[in-house]
């Protein structure tokens, strides 16, 4: 059963009223007619349809799968390049995000973006990459931004894989859509969904730490996991007091153990030696004492 997350029609509906002004005409407390029936059914852990085929923004065709033959994690994300706001905002906000952070891209992880619009060329998308390229602005990192385009088929099965729900409005010539990205597993499974326009760096980096399996990341990082957990609620990584407490108590075990092994060590020293030791000790303790 997919879960949802609990502060998902929230963020809907503030993101229809970013990506479509007249919507705030509607009645308070009614979801506007846009947004009706839209939502987020998180897969968490679900297989993508890795054989789909796309074009990438240098006009070659790709398979989905062809970003998931590393240990690297995935950054997906479904947007499009002609969005007159929320894709722009959204992918403004994770490259600011990521700039923060020291693992990069190309090297640690991949940002795939795929169109929903199923008559976005190439061309068009290859801008979009260079744009945020040069936003990203590290070297080396040209092949870890990919944007891909593709058949509606193509694109309804990836959606409908990851729980992403969209919407045509004709009259307006847009798509209304959620504001989300999937953090994915180097084997092309769903290992989180972020929300939002507007990134923590440190959520971020310990999302893609546990996406790649403890492949990406330092070992800090994994030990941050082990006593962290992502919090729905918020969107961050809050303290998990069970692994807390294992780490405390380990930490009581090693330092009784520092103290007990000297006195471990001197009960274990042969019979004969001690003897020697006390002897040593009884025939030095009257030149020891002073006298007055």
């Amino acid at each position: 059963m997919p879960t949802r997350n609990p502060i998902t029609p929230t963020i809907l509906t503030l993101i229809g009223l970013l990506a479509c002004p007249l919507v705030a005409l509607a009645v308070p407390g009614e979801d506007p007619k846009e947004l009706q029936g839209l939502d987020v059914q998180e897969h968490l852990n679900d297989p993508l349809p890795l054989d789909l085929t796309f074009t990438n923004d240098g006009g070659q065709s790709v398979r989905l799968g062809d970003y998931f033959e590393s240990d690297k994690p995935v950054i997906l994300s479904l947007n499009y390049s002609n969005c007159p706001m929320l894709c722009r905002l959204q992918l403004n906000g994770l490259v600011e995000a990521l700039k923060e952070i020291q693992l990069t891209a190309g090297q640690d992880y991949q940002v795939v973006s795929i169109s929903i619009d199923p008559l976005e060329p190439a061309s068009r998308a290859q801008e979009t990459k260079e744009k945020y390229l040069r936003m990203y602005d590290r070297a080396g990192s040209g092949d870890g931004w990919n944007f891909l385009v593709g058949r509606k088929d193509a694109i309804d099965t990836v959606a409908q894989a990851t729980g992403f729900q969209y919407r045509y409005l004709s009259d307006r010539k847009e798509y209304v859509h959620p504001a989300v990205f999937m953090l994915c597993s180097p084997r092309g499974r769903i290992s989180r969904y972020v929300y939002g326009v507007t990134f923590d760096p440190a959520t971020l980096r310990l999302s893609l730490v546990e996406a790649s399996e403890g492949k990406v990341g330092t070992t800090l990082d994994r030990f941050l996991l082990f006593c962290f957990q992502h919090d729905e609620t918020t969107g961050r990584y809050g303290p998990m007091a069970r692994n807390q407490m294992k780490v405390g108590g380990g930490i009581t075990v090693a330092l009784l153990l520092l103290g007990l092994i000297p006195y471990w060590l001197r009960t274990r020293k042969p019979k004969a030696a001690r003897q020697a030791e006390e002897s040593a000790h009884d025939l030095a303790g009257p030149f020891t004492h002073s006298t007055h």
